[in-house]
């Protein structure tokens, strides 16, 4: 048995469920337009989004991350169907934010791998909301999505938002065409 104490353990275990089934849970559709509001020199649709920035642009730097209580999960999530959407990444975790809907405060911080340089970078943020009969949450004039049940974790809202990437497919929707778990040119041929 290691020694590592059950709350740290329970934690990972959380962690590394959040992002299996958070790629699973995801709609395959993209989000609806949202219309310039005050963004600030980002130009982000609700100026709220801003706080989000400015709480979590230190973790560009992954370490600081995990010394914030981010779990580290070496999952990569990226939409396996026919539509092949894009991907996510890789999840980080912080247990004590699921359940938040404050802009400073994301459940998840998501990283990509740098194909080029091979490291992570922080490409989005994402906050978890568990369903317990309540309307779907709402944060920066968005619906979360789902519900979805999350094996491990329940039945959940989710939203992201490409804050770090740019995402064609909108600032809000799940995939991200431009993140891939596995680098193009080492991607298996038909």
């Amino acid at each position: 048995m290691s020694a590592r104490p059950r709350p740290v353990m329970a934690a990972c275990a959380l962690a590394a469920s959040v992002a299996l089934a958070l790629g699973a849970a995801a709609p395959a559709v993209a989000a609806a337009p949202v219309a310039p509001v005050a963004g600030g020199d980002h130009g982000w649709p609700h100026p709220d989004l801003a706080k989000t920035y400015e709480a979590t642009k230190k973790y560009k730097d992954e370490q600081k991350a995990i010394a914030d209580g981010y779990l580290r999960t070496d999952v990569c999530v990226e939409d396996t169907s026919p539509e092949k959407l894009g991907g996510m990444g890789y999840h980080y975790v912080n247990p004590a934010n699921v359940g938040s809907n404050d802009p400073a405060r994301p459940a998840a911080v998501l990283y990509a791998k740098n194909h080029e340089t091979g490291k992570r970078e922080l490409v989005a943020v994402e906050w978890v909301i568990p369903n317990t009969g309540q309307p779907a949450p709402t944060i920066f004039g968005r619906t979360f999505d789902g519900p979805a049940v999350i094996p491990g974790v329940g039945d959940v809202y989710t939203l992201h938002a490409w804050i770090y990437k740019k995402n064609p497919a909108g600032l809000f929707t799940p995939y991200n065409p431009r993140v891939h778990c596995v680098c193009p040119e080492d991607a298996p041929t038909a």
